[in-house]
């Protein structure tokens, strides 16, 4: 049994303490019955230290751009951000890091999100590296099968890179691996240099659903969402460079012709009425690169999308 006096999880010292004013739960030994639990995992596993980001601080600081307060009606939604609904929604800080060992918060990441799930809520996960949806997703294994929904420009299939498995550019690769994951979609792919042939020959050999960028703007959500199998499972993990840079300008990576917010909107939406989001992360972003907070504004709104449900 997991002692959650341990500390695995440490509140923001400054500014907004929870993301869009949601309660603040320090403590996991206290926490009982939620539907939604914000988490925030600021580190992946890097490849090297000039590689650590921490986004989750400045998305909770942008709370109050992207949400003026919960009971204000939202066009975007049609209702409150909630719905007016009894729904408990948290905010359990950030998982600590350790610089002498900067892949140890796997463990403790997966630990919390699985008492997260024990207590029947949703987690809503704030990166961190791309490296974050793996022990997420690992502590989701009773939950599936899971269809996994993948925003991004790159392909994230990498084996390794430098010897770690686990970092940014391998995500999906350790998610086809697991048993209760199912069918990848893997939307917003574009440009050049996010993957190698054999990266995606594997791909396609496990039968992930490759979605340009420009395929989407072409064909549009609505018919993306039609290749969806309706009644899933589903496991939203969004790069913040999968979304135009005009709109999301605070990555490592900027690819042009990304993912719209009207796009990504209207997928969060239509995933959560064609069955259960079971879980979201947003990942990659450089709090030092952001213009006038629009970057952690976005993200605000998209994990507010996810929560409606």
């Amino acid at each position: 049994m997991t002692d959650y006096h341990a500390k695995l999880t440490t509140a923001p010292k400054h500014g907004h303490k929870s993301l869009l004013y949601s309660e603040v739960v320090s403590d996991l030994n206290t926490l009982d019955a939620v539907d939604i639990a914000v988490l925030g995992i600021p580190y992946g596993s890097p490849y090297s230290i000039d590689e650590v980001t921490n986004g989750s601080t400045a998305v909770r600081q942008a709370s109050d751009r992207a949400q003026r307060s919960i009971e204000r009606y939202d066009f975007d939604i049609g209702s409150s951000m909630l719905g007016n609904q009894p729904i408990r929604m948290v905010d359990v800080g950030d998982i600590a890091g350790d610089a002498r060992e900067l892949s140890g918060h796997y463990a403790a990441a997966e630990a919390v999100v699985r008492k997260i799930l024990s207590l029947g809520g949703m987690p809503l996960v704030i990166g961190g590296a791309h490296g974050i949806p793996i022990p997420v997703l690992r502590a989701l294994d009773s939950v599936g099968p899971i269809t996994l929904i993948h925003i991004d420009s790159h392909l994230d299939w990498r084996q390794e890179v430098n010897g770690v498995t686990d970092g940014y550019s391998s995500p999906i690769r350790r998610a086809s691996e697991m048993a209760h994951i199912g069918e990848i979609f893997q939307i917003g792919l574009r440009a050049n240099g996010s993957a190698s042939h054999e990266e995606v020959e594997a791909a396609l050999a496990y039968g992930a659903q490759l979605i340009t960028a420009h395929e989407l703007h072409d064909e549009g959500p609505e018919a993306i969402l039609r290749r969806i199998p309706d009644g899933g499972n589903y496991y939203i993990t969004m790069d913040a460079d999968g979304i135009d840079p005009t709109i999301m300008p605070a990555v490592n990576g900027p690819a042009l012709g990304g993912v719209t917010y009207s796009e990504a909107r209207k997928i969060i939406h239509g995933l959560v009425k064609k069955g259960r989001v079971v879980g979201m992360d947003i990942v990659e972003i450089t709090p030092k690169k952001d213009l006038n907070q629009i970057t952690a504004i976005t993200a605000c709104l998209r994990l507010v999308a996810s929560s409606s449900i």
